[in-house]
């Protein structure tokens, strides 16, 4: 009769390689150790397995790329759908991965030539300031700047139409909202909160001055007209969507229809990453 197996495996008559009780602790720690390593990668893993919270992504300040730039960060002040600084914005500041500002830089460049400018309503945009626009979407009581971006859409529905979603490409740092400005561009003035709003589809002359070419819409509207081709959208405003559509496309990055001004670079670095560090100074690489 063979002799009796211990619970770790060695045998209970001293033959060869028996299993001591420090042999079975350091087993047993050795397991532990690879369960929490296990909980800890499964901490930064969304339901379907994809990163959400990388700890630090390589973002540059577009100012240090293309100084020429202009910058309008709307989630930087209280003049967004929201109504207030949405949080993770701690400056107004364009952040965005190396490859996407070069590429910004080149359609810089096309346009300057042209007596035109960038300029750019969004860049990097961290977890923190999504999960805000998900719980604003929950409270119907707030209505505040409903006039301007959403007049038609019932704000229950922004997320059927697909206007919030609780992951955004900006997450990743490779997205960018921006438009078209006519140089010398005049400085966009200060929104006063409480002052009155005009609908973000009125006609150019009405709407909030931001000195953006007729693109049809404001940035941020929450409206089919804001679609790129939306047939509504004739003319001028019509011909400077796809002007702005072909030299984005031209540098590399890819559009959507539901939105004439959000662009991410094609060949993006975190294509699956979604980060969660502030914008700031401090966040861009030196």
């Amino acid at each position: 009769m063979s002799p009796a197996r211990t619970a770790e495996g060695g045998t209970a008559s001293g033959a060869a390689h028996p299993v001591t009780l420090r042999d079975a602790y350091r087993v047993r720690m050795r397991r532990a150790a690879l369960t929490l390593c296990g909980l800890a990668v499964a901490a930064l893993l969304g339901p379907a397995g994809t990163a959400v919270a990388a700890p630090r992504p390589r973002l540059v300040a577009l100012s240090s790329v293309d100084s020429t730039i202009i910058q309008d960060i709307r989630y930087a002040t209280p003049h967004n759908f929201t109504g207030r600084v949405v949080p993770g914005y701690q400056a107004p500041l364009c952040l965005l991965t190396a490859p996407a500002a070069r590429a910004l830089h080149r359609v810089q460049q096309n346009l300057t030539r042209r007596g035109y400018s960038l300029k750019v309503y969004d860049c990097y945009r961290p977890q923190r300031a999504v999960d805000r626009f998900v719980a604003w979407s929950r409270d119907s009581g707030d209505r505040t700047m409903k006039a301007e971006f959403y007049p038609e859409v019932d704000k229950s529905r922004l997320f059927d139409k697909g206007y919030i979603a609780r992951r955004s490409g900006h997450s990743r740092g490779s997205t960018v909202d921006l438009t078209i400005v006519k140089l010398p561009a005049p400085p966009t003035r200060t929104y006063r909160p409480g002052e009155p709003l005009a609908s973000c589809y009125a006609p150019r002359a009405q709407r909030f001055p931001d000195a953006s070419i007729d693109m049809g819409t404001g940035f941020d509207c929450f409206d089919e007209r804001a679609h790129t081709l939306d047939p509504r959208i004739t003319g001028t405003a019509h011909a400077d969507r796809l002007w702005l559509k072909r030299l984005m496309e031209k540098a590399g990055f890819t559009g959507i229809p539901e939105e004439w001004w959000h662009f991410t670079y094609r060949r993006e670095p975190y294509p699956d990453t979604y980060f969660d560090v502030p914008v700031s100074p401090a966040s861009a690489m030196t």
